[in-house]
């Protein structure tokens, strides 16, 4: 089986400083580095690392050939990934002391995504493939609809976090995640609770306090978090999202793929970066938790 992608490709820019910034405050970085990040791409990272065959769909602009090589490099299909007249996408992101970061985001060639390439790419796809999608790309309702047309798993990453899109999107889904202040905002928006929802499994994660799954039609199931030292929580609700598909993707149970994207998240919060170091699944499966 194949996990389809339709996600976003960033140049990740991360400031290590001494606390996040306030209104007006300017304040000394003590150290800069740049990774590959987006969300798509870093779920398409984790997927793959996790043991699935990942095919994403996105754009980068002339000078994305980077992001491009290394998605190549981490064991993803790279074949519908187009190059456009737009900048790549990248984010500029503070991290604090205590792990905890900000974020500001410019969309550039994610945005640029046409009809005709996400056709051509999904029309490879197989029934039961899935198909995942974010915020930060175009087209999401369109590829939801052609997925279902298709018969493939849709599944939906509710971030960054947009009441009309996520409302646009719900009637073709068969998976959502979102956190734990998306949930809060698409009940404020929608009205219902999740576990009203016509969606067959829906997980919020909680951070630090694991994650909660919901099957419809069976009461919610609580997976406590591994307890860490966290020195940056940028990408780690991106691999816990990869690994949980990638465990779909193989038929596991759903508590079994939550277990694992626990401890995947977990390894991940205690290292500085996105897509590139996103643990491997010998890496989660030797890990040892306090």
């Amino acid at each position: 089986m194949t996990i389809w992608n339709l996600g976003s490709i960033n140049a990740d820019m991360i400031y290590d400083v001494p606390h996040l910034p306030g209104p007006g405050e300017t304040l000394a970085a003590d150290r800069l580095a740049r990774f590959l990040g987006g969300k798509g791409a870093n779920m398409s990272v984790a997927a793959a690392r996790a043991g699935a065959q990942v095919a994403h769909v996105g754009a980068i602009g002339p000078d994305g050939r980077w992001a491009f090589d290394r998605l190549t490099e981490y064991g993803v299909d790279t074949r519908h990934i187009a190059e456009v007249d737009i900048p790549t996408g990248h984010a500029i992101i503070a991290v604090d002391a205590q792990g905890e970061n900000n974020i500001i985001l410019f969309s550039g060639s994610n945005q640029a995504i046409s009809i005709d390439q996400l056709e051509q790419a999904l029309s490879s796809a197989s029934t039961g493939d899935l198909l995942v999608m974010q915020n930060e790309t175009n087209l999401q309702v369109e590829a939801a609809k052609l997925g279902r047309q298709l018969g493939l798993k849709v599944c939906y990453a509710a971030a960054p976090f947009q009441a009309e899109a996520v409302q646009a999107i719900l009637p073709f889904l068969d998976f959502l995640i979102l956190n734990r202040i998306e949930a809060e905002q698409l009940g404020q928006s929608t009205g219902l609770a999740l576990s009203d929802l016509a969606v067959e499994h829906v997980i919020v994660t909680l951070g630090s306090d694991g994650a909660r799954y919901y099957q419809r039609g069976k009461d919610p199931v609580d997976f406590a978090a591994h307890k860490v030292k966290p020195v940056d929580t940028t990408g780690a609700g991106d691999t816990f999202t990869g690994y949980v598909l990638a465990g779909m993707d193989r038929g596991m149970p759903m508590s079994q793929a939550i277990v694992q994207a626990n401890r995947a998240a977990a390894l991940m919060v205690t290292r500085h970066g996105t897509a590139d170091v996103i643990p491997d699944l010998k890496e989660v499966r030797d890990a040892r938790f306090d």
